[in-house]
């Protein structure tokens, strides 16, 4: 497995992962993403920015994670110090053929890469409260639970916070 950054070409096979990603999100109950979101805009900003990550096997795209340091402004909800610099996880998803790889968890290591790289000790990452997989997953890489939020751009959907903190190198 490789992880790298994305590039503007990658668009089409993130799009076509994103839209495999969808349906099992819908069929878990899982509604915090659709159609119309993440679509190609958000990705190819992502990659302005250079936030944009891809986990490739074997030359084909199995993963893909957005590292910020923006913060939603309603995780001071849960008691999180919005003026603490964190790599923030966005948009993380896995081509449903290719779980049990450990993709999301080389992506969410990218994440800690790049918070050491720019010494920064604070992880931060939401899911939706109908996504078992992450529920599991997060605690499984040292992430702690924070508390659950409401997102304003997503009307009804509740979100869980999760945070790791990095110790010194």
């Amino acid at each position: 497995m490789h992880i790298r950054p994305a590039i503007p070409h990658d668009i089409p096979a993130i799009l076509d992962l994103i839209r495999r990603v969808i349906p099992a999100m819908l069929a878990s109950g899982n509604t915090q993403w659709d159609d119309s979101y993440p679509n190609a805009a958000v990705f190819e900003r992502d990659i302005a920015l250079d936030q944009l990550w891809v986990a490739e096997i074997d030359d084909t795209i199995g993963g893909v994670i957005a590292l910020t340091t923006d913060q939603e402004p309603e995780y001071a909800k849960v008691g999180w110090d919005l003026t603490e610099p964190a790599i923030v996880t966005h948009r993380l998803a896995v081509d449903p053929a290719m779980r049990g790889k450990g993709i999301a968890a080389a992506l969410l290591q990218q994440a800690e890469t790049l918070a050491r790289a720019s010494n920064i000790s604070v992880l931060r990452i939401d899911t939706s409260t109908k996504n078992e997989a992450t529920q599991s997953l997060f605690p499984k890489l040292g992430y702690v639970l924070a508390g659950e939020i409401g997102l304003p751009s997503r009307p009804g959907l509740r979100v869980l916070c999760y945070e790791k903190r990095l110790s010194p190198s």
